[in-house]
């Protein structure tokens, strides 16, 4: 039996193009050209950038077999333009790509898994660093902590940990890349035992905006940490249908039954508003599920309510944390995707009546894909919608106006609470204030953009939820 225990995991990576300096004066290294490089080529930044490279480091441009997979993205609406592709061999080589950006003047845009959905990526243009082949894994000896380069897939993180007897918190999708989930937090299933990912990060080597590298930490530019820690992306490159009331019912009472939360070793429950054909062909069905980590007699007890509810079907099982978290499917197709999402406290169950009544309205038009779209909660935190539209039919105003609708119902089903939107599920609209994702204390927002001015002067990590606009 594997021990199941909290793995402090340190980033060992140069891969953070970051901040700098909190003096009024611009540094010199912070200066843009006065010119355009308008001959951004795959062939001049190969001769001008290449020969700082280490061998194995790769440059490339769109007309290359390389570049549709080091440029997809999950949601297909949003489009970066990357108009030359490096791939680092070593963690060492970011930094000398960093400074050759600034130096002439492009802009850069650090890539792992492209399942960034926010709108702002796409006014991207520049050198994208697609960060691949930086996938090292390092325990140390008392395995205490762990060093994972910046290329690193949750899955692939979650088996080598197991293959050694450990558990630490990461993300639940396999297919993720790590380190891009923890920047913006990072749910797991072992969330309500460890924390967010980012809660187990003790130490970022990381690359600043102007190529020097440093370490940082709690007594290490401590400030920064901070920064990191949840807003990273602008510092750094670093089951019925007719037991809907019930369920919803049951589930509310769960997320308050420990002491007024919800019990620690159910780390994800989520579930969905869907169809499934062999139940019915005009009426979706809800689906939930629950991760419980401990034995199942265990799980019975604690999930009796639910058990008790008249379902189509019903299911259990065991399984090593590996497979739970779905290490063996890796892939998530590429398609255009409206989404929206928002968190909540608690659910209302007429909201969530309204919500499936909508639901079942909307999938018969004709835009959308089979399987159709789904609602989607998980734990008590998040709810999201997501919908894929046929290719070439041009419905997406249709699409996005129907998960901002969801949206919408959600966030008046707690009319005394102001919206809040979790940064991974953000998508850049203009009703996703900034106050919905930092929080709505003034502070919050004054003291990143004041460590934006130290250490980010020139705004040179603006492509994701950017705190300050523009770019100097």
């Amino acid at each position: 039996m594997v021990t199941i225990k909290p793995l402090i995991v340190d980033y060992g990576l140069a891969l953070l193009p970051v901040l700098v300096s909190s003096s009024p004066i611009v540094p010199r290294y912070f200066h843009r050209n006065l010119f355009s490089r308008d001959n951004m080529t795959a062939s001049t930044v190969k001769t001008e950038l290449g020969q700082q490279l280490s061998n194995g480091s790769l440059i490339f441009g769109p007309d290359n077999a390389l570049c549709p997979n080091a440029t997809e993205r999950w949601n297909t609406r949003i489009t970066p333009n990357a108009r030359v592709v490096v791939q680092p061999a070593p963690e060492s080589d970011l930094a000398p790509i960093v400074k050759y950006c600034n130096d002439n003047s492009f802009e850069f845009l650090m890539k792992h898994r492209g399942l960034g959905t926010t709108d702002s990526s796409s006014t991207f243009s520049g050198i994208e660093i697609h960060v691949e082949m930086l996938t090292g894994v390092t325990i140390q000896p008392v395995k205490k902590t762990a060093t994972l380069q910046a290329g690193t897939v949750i899955g692939d993180v979650v088996n080598k940990l197991w293959d050694q007897g450990i558990v630490a918190a990461t993300g639940s999708a396999a297919c993720v890349g790590l380190m891009g989930a923890a920047l913006r937090g990072g749910h797991g299933r072992y969330e309500g035992l460890y924390g967010l990912v980012q809660d187990n990060i003790v130490h970022y080597n990381v690359v600043l905006a102007n190529g020097t590298e440093i370490g940082v930490n709690g007594t290490s530019h401590p400030d920064l940490l901070y920064a990191l820690k949840g807003a990273g992306h602008n510092f750094a490159i670093v089951t019925s249908v007719d037991k809907l009331e019930t369920v919803f019912e049951a589930l509310s009472t769960f997320h308050k039954s420990a002491n007024g939360t919800t019990p620690a070793s159910v780390g994800v429950n989520y579930g969905s508003v869907g169809m499934n054909m062999s139940i019915s062909t005009t009426e979706a069905v809800l689906a939930w599920g629950f991760d419980y980590a401990g034995p199942a007699a265990d799980a019975e007890k604690l999930l009796g309510p639910f058990n008790a509810i008249e379902a189509f079907q019903v299911g259990s099982s065991e399984a090593s944390y590996p497979i739970i978290s779905g290490s063996d499917n890796t892939e998530w197709p590429g398609a255009k995707r409206a989404i929206s999402s928002v968190m909540t406290l608690e659910y209302n169950v007429s909201t969530e009546r309204t919500l499936y009544y909508l639901f079942n309205k909307k999938i018969a038009e004709p835009y959308l894909l089979t399987p159709p779209p789904t609602l989607t909660a998980k734990k008590i935190i998040c709810l999201s919608s997501s919908a894929k539209f046929r290719k070439g039919s041009g419905p997406s105003d249709a699409a996005e106006a129907w998960a901002e609708e969801n949206r919408r119902f959600w966030n008046a089903g707690q009319p005394h609470r102001q919206p809040q939107t979790y940064i991974n599920y953000a998508q850049g609209k203009d009703y996703e204030t900034l106050q919905s994702i930092h929080r709505y204390e003034p502070w919050r927002l004054d003291k990143l953009r004041s460590l934006k001015a130290k250490y980010d002067p020139l705004n040179r990590f603006r492509y994701f939820e950017p705190i300050v606009s523009g770019s100097a």
